[in-house]
């Protein structure tokens, strides 16, 4: 059952943060929101008298670990995987009447998890992947991607049925759209060479050459991507810094 977290904005998207209640022998969530006291009580009317147990988060920026404590101060016994212990890829955790698979997907965080529910054959994604739009890969703060490439191919070759992300709408052909993300990261790196071979040095100078106008409030986080990509050409010994400037090899 998806319950919005109650924080629309432009990051977020019109319904903000999507959470996943589980009901049934052990009641779950999969991620906390951001404790809005109208999202808490949805999960509580959801839960029909029953206890929250778990809380599982896919990764901890704040739009999806921030609500933890709320949730915490209304379900006091409810265990928070990885607060209280760390996830461990390939676990199999009891969440509702399901067994979910926690696979490790760094990239858009370097914490990031998937939850794989092996017999319906549901991703919960987290950031992972949405409908309508991309994933920003924030460099500055831990993002990588050519750990990001390689969950989108693990995710991939799991052959889900549908992907339940973290924010936007449930994902119902996976394939087409993990097939869609690796062909823009492959479009978009093709652009990052092509910036650096015309004498862009740094990730600001590329964002209006790469990505057009954009709205004032996403241009930081456009330049991190640009830097993600930089960093990835580097690993793959295509491209260097030199004098504070990038430069191809």
């Amino acid at each position: 059952m998806l319950i919005p977290a109650g924080n629309p904005s432009l990051w977020t998207g019109p319904t903000g943060t999507n959470t996943y209640l589980l009901p049934g022998r052990v009641p779950a969530i999969v991620d906390a929101g951001v404790g809005d006291a109208r999202h808490v009580a949805a999960v509580e009317a959801a839960l029909g008298g029953r206890a929250l147990e778990l809380v599982l988060l896919t990764h901890g920026h704040v739009d999806h670990a921030s609500g933890v404590p709320a949730l915490i101060a209304r379900w006091p016994a409810a265990n928070v995987r990885p607060s209280s212990s760390p996830l461990v890829d390939g676990e199999s955790l009891a969440a509702g009447d399901s067994a979910l698979i926690a696979l490790f997907t760094p990239g858009h965080a370097p914490d990031h998890f998937c939850f794989f529910d092996e017999e319906l054959r549901d991703v919960y994604c987290g950031d992972l992947l949405r409908a309508g739009g991309t994933v920003v890969i924030p460099a500055s703060r831990g993002g990588d991607l050519r750990a990001y490439l390689e969950s989108l191919r693990r995710v991939r070759d799991l052959r889900p049925r549908r992907l339940l992300p973290g924010h936007g709408p449930v994902i119902e052909e996976p394939e087409a759209l993990i097939a869609q993300y690796l062909a823009h990261r492959a479009q978009r790196e093709v652009q990052v060479v092509d910036a650096l071979r015309r004498g862009h040095g740094a990730p600001e100078d590329m964002v209006t050459d790469i990505y057009g106008s954009l709205p004032s409030g996403l241009v930081a986080a456009a330049a991190d991507s640009v830097l993600a990509h930089l960093k990835k050409l580097e690993a793959d010994g295509v491209a260097e810094q030199a004098g504070g400037r990038w430069k191809l090899r």
